[in-house]
C-alpha cells in the first residue's frame, strides 16, 4: 500500500553570481546550509538559468581547480561546454549532455565554453550537483562519465510528457549513469496540465527542482520556477501537476549518514581530511593539467 512522501517546505534560489567568467547560476542548495541532510547524498545544485554570451575570441569558464571526496554532475540544457581533467579525460556536452565525474580521492579539472559556442555565442542553461561520496569510497581513484543526449535513457509518459533517467530506475528504465550510493536522477518535461505519480523509496531524500514552469504536488504545495520543493522521507509516492509546461529535475536518494566537513572545493569527513586534501593538492599530488 503506497504512502504519500509530504511536502516539508518550497524553498526559492538564492540571488544569480557569476562563477568564474562563464556561468552565471543561482544556489538552490546548500545556501548557508539552509536544507543541510535534507537532501544528502545530495550536497550543492546550482543553477544556470538561461544566459545569452556573446561571440568571444577565448572560451569563457572556470579555469583549473582540484576536487576531492564528492562527485560533480552537469546537465547541459542549452549551449555547449567541454571539460578536461588531470585524470586525461576530457568531453564535450552538448543540450541534453551529463558529465559525471567522480572527483573521489583528488582530480583537477577545467570547464570551459565549448570552442563552437565561443566563437559563436549563444545561448547557456545548465545545472551542477554536487553528489557527496560515502567515506567508503571518498578515496578511490577518479572517475568519469560522459553521455551525449541519445544515451540517456528516456520513459514515455503520455501527451508529449517524458522523463529522462540520468541515474537510478523510473519505472524499470535505467538510469545511465552508475553511482557510488542508491538515488534517483530525472530530468522530466510535463506538458500544461498532465499529472503523473512518483514511486520512490521510502527513507530516501527528496527534492524536485521547477526549472521551468510551475507545478503543484501532493495537491498541498506549488513551486515556480527556480524553486525546490523538498519533501519527508517518509512515504514512497509524490503526485505532480504541471500547471504549466513544467521542467523538473527530481533528485532522490538514500541518505549518507556520516559526518561530513566541507571547505571549499573539498568534502570530506574530518577537518584533518580537509588539511590533507589542501596539502594534497598544493604538493600536485592531485595531478595538473598541460
Amino acid at each position: 500500500m503506497t504512502s504519500i512522501k509530504q511536502v516539508a517546505k518550497v524553498y526559492h534560489s538564492s540571488q544569480p553570481h557569476m562563477v568564474g567568467d562563464g556561468f552565471k547560476v543561482q544556489n538552490l542548495f546548500p545556501n548557508g546550509n539552509r536544507i543541510g541532510k535534507q537532501l544528502s547524498p545530495f550536497f550543492l545544485l546550482d543553477y544556470a538559468a538561461p544566459h545569452y554570451f556573446p561571440p568571444s575570441d577565448a572560451p569563457r569558464g572556470v579555469d583549473e581547480h582540484p576536487h576531492r571526496g564528492f562527485e560533480t554532475v552537469t546537465i547541459a540544457y542549452q549551449g555547449a561546454l567541454q571539460h578536461r581533467d588531470s585524470g586525461g579525460n576530457s568531453g564535450k556536452i552538448g543540450p541534453g549532455g551529463v558529465q559525471w565525474m567522480t572527483a573521489a580521492s583528488g582530480v583537477v579539472h577545467e570547464e570551459k565554453h565549448d570552442d563552437e559556442f565561443t566563437k559563436n555565442g549563444g545561448t547557456l542553461e545548465m545545472v551542477q550537483l554536487w553528489v557527496n561520496l560515502p567515506k567508503a569510497h571518498k578515496m578511490d581513484k577518479p572517475r568519469y562519465q560522459g553521455f551525449d543526449n541519445e544515451q540517456i535513457p528516456v520513459a514515455d509518459l503520455g501527451d508529449g510528457s517524458y522523463a529522462r533517467v540520468i541515474a537510478g530506475d523510473f519505472n524499470g528504465v535505467k538510469g545511465a549513469a552508475q553511482t557510488f550510493s542508491p538515488l534517483n536522477l530525472f530530468d522530466i518535461r510535463l506538458k500544461a496540465g498532465k499529472s503523473i505519480t512518483l514511486h520512490l523509496p521510502d527513507g530516501y531524500n527528496t527534492g524536485i527542482v521547477v526549472l521551468h514552469g510551475e507545478a503543484a504536488f501532493n495537491g498541498t504545495h506549488t513551486a515556480k520556477e527556480v524553486e525546490i520543493a523538498v519533501f519527508d522521507t517518509k512515504g514512497d509516492s509524490i503526485s505532480i501537476t504541471a500547471n504549466t509546461d513544467a521542467t523538473l529535475l527530481v533528485l532522490n536518494g538514500e541518505p549518507i549518514n556520516e559526518p561530513v566537513f566541507a571547505y571549499g572545493p573539498f568534502v570530506m569527513n574530518t577537518k584533518d581530511e580537509i588539511i590533507d586534501a589542501i596539502n594534497d593538492y598544493n604538493e600536485g599530488k592531485m595531478g595538473r593539467l598541460n
